[in-house]
Parts: C-alpha cells; sequence; structure tokens
C-alpha cells in the first residue's frame, strides 16, 4: 500500500478556507482498501474522478461541506504526486429520492493543483457552477414530481383472449373460448380457424420470427379494443396428440 500523503489534510482545510461561502473540511484515513467506498459510491461523476477511485486504492480522501448541502470530495490523484482530484457528491438530504437525481446530468469533478489558492480558483470557475446548476435540476425535480413515477397497474378487463403453446408445436385457442369480437382480429392476423380442433391456429409455416410478431400485433389490437391476452404452455396431457397446424401432404393409395 502506497504512503499517505499527509499533506492532503492540510490541502483540504486550506481549500476550504478559499473557496466561496462558508466550507468546513473533514478528513478520512483508511485503514482498508473497503473503507474508500462509502463515499466513492456517492460521487456525482462518470468522468476521471470516477475513473481513479475504481482503479485505484486511496488510503485517504476529505470532504469539504457547505451549509447549503453541497458537498465535494477531494483525494489524490495517483500518478501525479503535485495534484489532487476534486468532484462533487450526490446531494445527502431525505427531501431528495433516487429519481430526483436520475436523468440529471453529473457535474463532474476535476484535477486541480496542490496550491490552495490555484486550487480554490479553479473549483470556483470550473465545478461550482456545474454543481449548482445540477442542484437546481434535481430540486426542481423534487417540487415538480416528489414521489415516483411507478408504472400504474393494468386496468382490469372482462374478456381474455389465452393464446396457447401445445405440445405439438401449434399455437392458438380453443373456438369457444375467443370471444366474438376478437376472432375477426385473429383472423386479419393470420390465424386460422380448423374445424375438427374447434380452435383457431398460428400456422407453422409462418415461422418462430413470423409467428411473434402476429402475436405482438394480435395484443396491441385486442388492446385497444380492451380485451386482455394471454400467452401460456398447455399442461401436460397423456390423451392423443391432435394433428398440428401444418399443412400434410395427401396420401397416395395403391391397390
Amino acid at each position: 500500500m502506497p504512503p499517505i500523503r499527509t499533506e492532503l489534510n492540510a490541502f483540504a482545510a486550506d481549500l476550504a478556507l478559499r473557496l466561496p461561502g462558508t466550507w468546513s473540511s473533514e478528513y478520512h484515513h483508511h485503514a482498508a482498501y473497503k473503507d474508500q467506498f462509502p463515499l466513492t459510491e456517492q460521487l456525482w461523476d462518470v468522468g476521471h474522478v470516477d475513473w481513479v477511485v475504481s482503479q485505484f486504492v486511496l488510503t485517504h480522501d476529505a470532504v469539504l461541506h457547505s451549509p447549503g448541502g453541497k458537498r465535494l470530495y477531494v483525494t489524490d490523484r495517483p500518478l501525479h504526486p503535485h495534484q489532487f482530484v476534486v468532484a462533487p457528491l450526490e446531494p445527502d438530504d431525505a427531501r431528495f429520492k433516487p429519481h430526483h437525481v436520475d436523468g440529471v446530468e453529473e457535474p463532474n469533478g476535476i484535477a486541480v493543483p496542490n496550491d490552495p489558492v490555484r486550487a480554490s480558483a479553479r473549483i470556483a470557475r470550473r465545478l461550482l457552477p456545474r454543481y449548482e446548476h445540477a442542484l437546481e435540476a434535481v430540486r426542481r425535480n423534487a417540487a415538480e414530481q416528489p414521489e415516483p413515477p411507478h408504472r400504474p397497474a393494468p386496468p382490469q378487463v372482462t374478456q381474455v383472449v389465452t393464446l396457447t403453446w401445445y405440445d405439438d408445436g401449434a399455437l392458438g385457442a380453443p373456438y369457444g373460448s375467443v370471444p366474438e369480437q376478437a376472432r375477426m382480429t385473429l383472423y386479419a392476423h393470420g390465424f386460422q380457424y380448423h374445424p375438427h380442433q374447434a380452435a383457431f391456429l398460428l400456422p407453422a409455416a409462418y415461422g418462430e420470427h413470423g409467428r411473434a410478431l402476429r402475436i405482438q400485433a394480435v395484443a396491441r389490437r385486442l388492446a385497444e379494443q380492451g380485451i386482455g391476452v394471454n400467452l401460456r404452455h398447455a399442461a401436460p396431457t397423456t390423451t392423443t396428440v391432435l394433428p398440428s397446424s401444418r399443412p400434410t401432404a395427401a396420401r397416395s393409395h395403391h391397390r
């Protein structure tokens, strides 16, 4: 494990004094590799800083806090002994929920020199405006949609078509189970009525892809009519298997 850069604590404390507004610094030393993750998992960054924390063992870090809820993560920049990286952390506020942050463009972090004066100027010019813009977007999302946008349950329907995959590969439904309003839709999308089986069947000649497209089209059309569609496999049976929906060649008889 590389030696601790003891100047990080002092650098972060000095940086907090020089940033616009009121900031405080909180330093952390990591006794084990896993100790860096609770904070790094909160990074609001999909760029260089995220790469740094995912690729390197970081023995320490610091967090700068402001009364307005802003938090800046500070740590070494590996392979660059005279630089640090600074990145925003996602809002730590009970009013904000994950869906408020989802979709907001990450403000991302930056590399800064180990001179607190130059570093604070770079953060104020390049990082804090992006950070504030992202926070404003989160606040706006929280005001406009306080609760998660859960998908509503489908409306209840009184009529349902259950299409069944049979053991012989046939796909269809018994004629008596198909609502009258749905029969023309099945016809229109390639289902054929087989009187000797008393069922609508979709010919295997369409192929797997062709049958899938027809099932999707039937489901959409019936949904528009307020009719539900189920797709299931037939229960195992020991009875005689019915002929498949594939056309068969006529038998020749020899005298």
